[in-house]
């Protein structure tokens, strides 16, 4: 950044919804709703498998890891837009601004790098279920999570490098509920073509390669389903990877439609809504489609359940 923004942006004014104030209260307790049913789901996921030594295997790490991704992404956002919403205090510094964008990009690309990972075991679960255990061995379970998160966390460092860089116009407003990189780039009053670039690249190689490595394994799963002689064994394959394949749906179509399309195809005011769902829709999705239909995870869930009323009574 030049050394006259540096000095004209010390921080940002994050719109909200503010431009539809009949709705704050609706969408306070919308928001705040949604917030704690994200929250109660996804503790109770981590709570049940972390108490079960029964449910530490791949597949329940894994999703444990989903849970904890879900829980962060939305706390990164939704606690200050439900104070912007009853407050109306919608400041926020630079350095605030950055580092709620840089846990987004680093929480949304865990989430690919993981689904992609939770892929691989169901993979080798199906296609390969005589060398599961060693080939996903605690040790290599621990390594495939340390690659995700290793992953999400070098994701986002570029923007923190050319994000600063650009000039911003006299308006500090941000048209967004919080500090979302198309919104930011309205602002500059500089070439956004580099970030945009970034942008892509990020988006292509993230959202593309993770893609195209769940659908090697799924084209692998079905293959294999297929050959299964017994429709109850397909039928059980196969209820092994609907939850999965269920998350990677939601979470791709949301993403396609928020962020890969140019910037001057945004519309701010419509793509809030979208973002929310983006944002929204996955965590608290996933809790129910990975444990509705699950006996085990529902044989656990009521034995935690019986061992904290027995605490409490």
């Amino acid at each position: 950044m030049n050394s006259g923004s540096q000095q004209n942006v010390s921080g940002f004014i994050i719109q909200g919804f503010s431009d539809t104030p009949e709705l704050q209260t609706s969408l306070f307790v919308l928001i705040l709703g949604i917030y704690l049913i994200i929250l109660l789901g996804n503790l109770i996921v981590f709570l049940v498998i972390s108490c079960n030594p029964h449910l530490h295997t791949p597949m329940y790490i894994f999703l444990l890891n989903l849970s904890l991704i879900d829980i962060s992404s939305t706390s990164n956002i939704f606690p200050n837009l439900l104070h912007i919403l009853l407050t109306q205090q919608n400041n926020i510094s630079f350095l605030g601004c950055m580092t709620q964008l840089y846990v987004f990009g680093f929480l949304a690309a865990s989430e690919f790098f993981l689904l992609t990972a939770m892929a691989y075991d169901r993979y080798v679960a199906i296609c390969d279920p005589l060398h599961y255990i060693a080939r996903m061995s605690r040790k290599h379970c621990a390594g495939l999570l340390t690659a995700v998160f290793t992953g999400g966390f070098v994701d986002p460092v570029a923007y923190l490098v050319l994000i600063p860089k650009l000039s911003y116009c006299a308006s500090r407003l941000i048209n967004h509920f919080f500090c979302d990189i198309a919104a930011l780039l309205k602002l500059s009053c500089s070439s956004t073509f580099s970030v945009e670039l970034l942008n892509y690249l990020v988006g292509t190689l993230l959202g593309f390669s993770s893609f195209l490595l769940i659908l090697t394994s799924y084209i692998f799963i079905i293959s294999a389903i297929l050959k299964i002689q017994s429709s109850e064994g397909r039928q059980k394959a196969f209820s092994t990877c609907a939850s999965h394949l269920a998350c990677v749906i939601i979470l791709y179509v949301t993403f396609l439609c928020v962020y890969m399309r140019p910037t001057t195809s945004y519309s701010l005011k419509r793509d809030k809504y979208f973002s929310l769902l983006y944002i929204a829709l996955g965590p608290v999705l996933n809790p129910l489609i990975y444990t509705l239909k699950n006996r085990e995870f529902q044989s656990s869930f009521n034995k935690v359940r019986q061992r904290f009323l027995a605490f409490l009574f």
